[in-house]
């Protein structure tokens, strides 16, 4: 092999990702969702974000917590504990909803943070969780290049 010239090299960080992307979401039967035309959907933050470092973090630290308090073997975490948790890791991954509503069982509507928890914590609305997990592990979603960035 030779070195490569200069102006052959290619230049590595045009391929860096975009910080958030957009999830157009698809009803439970597969369906994209519209609103009067408008896609429906979440602005994400990336693999590649300061965000989702912010949430590893996190997660290793409960990790770590828990074994720590059961004498460093794993400990099995309650259903509704991880539902808890996976609703604040996706809350702080997302940058916002477009065209999506939810109320208290009081009819009080919601916004922001208190918007995304409720949604991600309906167990009747998991087919939106699934969507943002699989969503956020896709470095190509984010390139700025694709379709949804």
């Amino acid at each position: 092999m030779h070195p490569a010239k200069e102006d052959q090299d290619m230049k590595i960080a045009t391929l860096a990702v975009a910080t958030t992307a957009f999830l157009h979401l698809k009803g439970p039967d597969g369906t994209p969702l519209y609103d009067g035309g408008e896609a429906v959907g979440i602005d994400l933050y990336g693999p590649g974000s300061a965000e989702h470092g912010q949430i590893e973090e996190r997660q290793s630290a409960r990790v770590v917590k828990r074994m720590a308090e059961n004498e460093n073997r794993i400990a099995h975490v309650p259903l509704a504990q991880r539902r808890i948790e996976a609703a604040e890791d996706l809350t702080s991954l997302t940058a916002g909803f477009r065209y999506i509503e939810h109320e208290t069982p009081d009819g009080t509507p919601l916004s922001g943070p208190a918007l995304y928890s409720a949604v991600y914590s309906d167990p009747k609305l998991g087919w939106i969780k699934e969507q943002v997990i699989k969503f956020v592990g896709d470095w190509g979603k984010f390139t700025p290049g694709s379709q949804t960035s």
